[in-house]
């Protein structure tokens, strides 16, 4: 039984699937106005992950995740570059597309965009005028916080504590400081839609709570996002959806902790921020998945490039251990059955303990731990395992690899996982060294060996060959 951590009940739970055999996932997905940073990069990776293992699980998963392509910050972000808000979103979702695809996150079922789906938002803020949770005022739509009695559940908020502290501000409309837009009029030279309130533009919040119900459907399984999303966008969404139809929303809310740098928030508002793609551009994306899932997602990660160095050798470690068992499934050396039987019994041992920690609300960090324990069995007894025993070796780690996505060599390396051109390039350049050496140009060969290693590759010379491994 997979458990998950709601947020609503404060604790973990059993997983129980509005539908048999199938899970229904909404995950809140960037404002596409900007680069993705590693704080942004984080969810995605998260989710992206438990998307991976209900599959795994034999779950038929459907996984939408939406970009939001109209905003106050997408509108400033166009005038600074002199051109419409429909291309700066353009840009920064082409751009998304190409950071995370080195992060190896598979697509989305559905990515929809906010501006794709005005008439399916303009239908619910008229349905929740029409249940009396809603009031127009001079072309702007406000949600009444009041009338939705539990306003406050996921967040654990109480109202009357957060109007005690709020104000509202000159100018504003708004029967109660909490109440927030459904529907904003529209400003000179912004994007604007026809709406029976005049020309305006949705709130940020109405546009999930439209988007998920539209793919998944009421009561949908899991809806998930950063720690910073549950107030107020996330008890925002929920008090729209129930108040306009009267069913529960999600029914599991599932957070991820932020990255923190020097103990802060990583975000673009404090300027602390480190984009994904200078990150890629010092190491592969996969480093950065492992280095990623190496802490249980609910937990806060420190972010220093000294971590993703560790991360980096850490997962070199993995690679060498898959990269021994291709080798030796393609010319298996002379068996023992004991070695054999040893390898076999730390395959289940993994295949056990790998399933355990990801069931307990999907904790990556033991997870990968127990896949550590693996390679040093076979570190120690592949060599003299039988054929068999080696190809279901190899086999359950290319298993578990379709969960965290890091753990094949050809995954990880900075070609963007292509292996077979990584490894002709090492066949030339182990060539070159070799010619070096019978020149005696020791510099030269000593040259190769080290920028190779500085690379992460190591070279082993034997007395008939010249091997390499990731380090």
């Amino acid at each position: 039984m997979i458990q998950v951590y709601n947020t609503m009940d404060g604790r973990k739970v059993d997983f129980v699937p509005r539908d048999t055999g199938k899970v229904s996932m909404y995950v809140c997905g960037p404002t596409v106005y900007n680069y993705i940073h590693l704080g942004n990069a984080r969810p995605i990776v998260v989710f992206d992950t438990i998307r991976r293992y209900f599959q795994y699980a034999g779950y038929d998963v459907t996984y939408v995740q939406n970009f939001t392509d109209v905003d106050d910050k997408i509108i400033n972000r166009a005038q600074e570059e002199g051109i419409s808000a429909q291309a700066v979103a353009e840009k920064y979702i082409a751009a998304y597309f190409e950071d995370v695809r080195a992060l190896n996150v598979l697509k989305a079922d559905v990515h929809p965009r906010v501006t794709e789906h005005m008439p399916q938002i303009i239908a619910l803020v008229e349905r929740l005028i029409a249940n009396g949770a809603a009031y127009a005022v001079d072309g702007d739509v406000y949600f009444a916080v009041e009338k939705f009695k539990d306003y406050g559940k996921l967040s654990g908020r109480d109202l009357e504590d957060m109007l005690a502290g709020a104000r509202v501000k000159v100018g504003e409309q708004k029967r109660h400081p909490m109440d927030f837009a459904l529907w904003k009029a529209a400003k000179p030279d912004e994007p604007s839609w026809d709406s029976p309130w005049g020309q305006g533009r949705p709130g940020w919040h109405i546009e999930c709570s439209v988007m998920s119900r539209e793919y998944l459907g009421d009561n949908f399984d899991i809806h998930g996002g950063g720690a910073d999303l549950i107030f107020p966008h996330h008890e925002n969404e929920i008090a729209q959806a129930e108040a306009a139809t009267g069913c529960p929303f999600a029914r599991y809310w599932l957070h991820n902790g932020f990255i923190t740098v020097n103990d802060e928030k990583m975000s673009k508002s404090l300027g602390n921020f480190f984009l994904l793609r200078e990150i890629l551009e010092k190491f592969p994306g996969d480093v950065v998945r492992f280095y990623l899932l190496n802490t249980h997602y609910r937990s806060p990660i420190d972010f220093d490039d000294e971590k993703l160095h560790i991360a980096a050798k850490s997962l070199g470690r993995i690679r060498n251990a898959y990269k021994l068992l291709q080798e030796l499934t393609e010319q298996p050396g002379e068996a023992e059955a004991a070695a054999g039987e040893a390898l076999r019994q730390a395959a289940a041992v993994l295949r056990r303990d790998f399933a355990a920690a990801m069931d307990d609300d999907f904790n990556t960090a033991l997870a990968i731990a127990a896949i550590f324990d693996f390679t040093k069995a076979v570190n120690t007894y592949a060599r003299q395992a039988d054929a068999a025993a080696l190809a279901e070796s190899l086999q359950l780690l290319e298993d578990l690899d379709g969960v965290i996505a890091c753990v094949k060599p050809q995954a990880v390396n900075a070609l963007a996982g292509n292996d077979e051109m990584v490894g002709r390039l090492m066949e030339l350049l182990i060539e070159v060294r070799q010619q070096a050496r019978q020149k005696k140009d020791w510099a030269a060969a000593d040259y190769i060996r080290n920028a190779l290693k500085d690379c992460g590759i190591a070279l082993e010379d034997g007395a008939d060959a010249v091997r390499w491994k990731y380090i």
